[in-house]
């Protein structure tokens, strides 16, 4: 008995972890959404939630009616009424289910073609190829003519059409703020919209189990007005074209000597092996989850695979202290923004 009593106190925490389990980060969630897309999904999971609320709440009000009503009473000793090959009641729980059907179907199929509708609208409509590599993403702007590696750029309230490409495994690609998640799959070029109405940064996600570090595979989508977007992208371009005052900076040299830009490409230069840096000095997070310190910066560069295992870069222990210092202080100055 006493057992029991002390089961009932856990009760009230028990309340409190269910209430807990729909907190989330700002713009990291499916239950805020700030697209046509996401709230296409919310809409529809709050749909099936209330189906399924009546449908629940119809068969416990059936079953605690029929427990209370038709028990057995003494004295009773008739046999019931049989119900059975009752044309009627086949008929009403045949349709009942197929009318619930009906409802969460429609909005379904409506939706799932609006969701397919990768067209692109409008002159100057944007198109990013994605392609996951582990345990990063790399955004190419090919009408554009640059690369950016984690942080991708798009304008507010115009419609967004990504191209989805594997490195390696599979991928999953989620904004859950914006839009529903699509795979990306070596060999296979899969295809995802979205819209965001209004500025800021969305947090994306790579939601297919793709290796030891899967769950740091995160990058962000910045939201910009279309004036800022404009000269985001001019800013890129210019240092897709002109890299004279990154050559220029004594850090470029400990960053060329050490090969680094044989994987990280800086505007028009290096290649895809590593995450695009031309506006690195922008970023706030390094490796996709540390905090951008000069502290965290340096580890990562000295052992990455002690902070995200199987990511694929060497480390650098060898670089001196003052050669660690003017390495930071170039890749901090990296950036296209004023």
């Amino acid at each position: 008995m006493r057992n029991w009593k002390n089961a009932w106190r856990l009760l009230p925490l028990s309340f409190l972890v269910f209430i807990m389990t729909g907190c989330g980060e700002a713009n990291l969630t499916a239950l805020d959404p700030k697209g046509p897309q996401a709230q296409w999904i919310y809409d529809n999971m709050m749909l099936s939630l209330f189906v399924m609320i009546f449908v629940a709440a119809f068969v416990f009000a059936i079953f605690f009616i029929i427990l209370i009503k038709f028990r057995r009473k003494p004295g009773d000793d008739a046999y019931p009424k049989q119900v059975h090959g009752s044309t009627t009641l086949e008929i009403i729980w045949t349709a009942i289910p197929i009318l619930l059907l009906a409802v969460l179907a429609v909005p379904t199929i409506t939706g799932t073609f609006m969701m397919a509708d990768t067209e692109p609208e409008g002159e100057n409509s944007v198109h990013i190829k994605v392609t996951g590599h582990q345990f990063w993403w790399q955004f190419d702007y090919e009408d554009e003519g640059f690369t950016a590696g984690q942080d991708v750029y798009i304008p507010v309230g115009e419609k967004v059409t990504f191209e989805l490409h594997s490195n390696d495994v599979i991928h999953a690609f989620w904004v859950p703020a914006l839009a529903g998640k699509v795979d990306n799959v070596p060999g296979v070029t899969n295809h995802l919209w979205m819209v965001a109405e209004e500025p800021g940064i969305y947090k994306g996600k790579c939601t297919e189990l793709c290796g030891p570090e899967h769950a740091l595979m995160d990058f962000k989508v910045v939201a910009l007005d279309r004036p800022e977007y404009d000269a985001w992208v001019e800013g890129m371009q210019a240092k897709a074209e002109d890299n004279s005052e990154v050559v220029a900076h004594e850090g470029y040299a400990v960053f060329e000597n050490n090969g680094c830009i044989g994987c990280h490409a800086i505007g028009g230069m290096g290649t895809a092996a590593g995450p695009a840096l031309t506006n690195f000095g922008e970023r706030t997070v390094v490796a996709g989850y540390l905090e951008n310190t000069d502290e965290n910066l340096e580890a990562w560069i000295r052992d990455p695979e002690s902070l995200k295992q199987g990511n694929n870069m060497p480390s650098f222990p060898q670089i001196s202290d003052e050669d660690m210092t003017a390495l930071i202080a170039f890749l901090r100055s990296l950036n296209v923004q004023e």
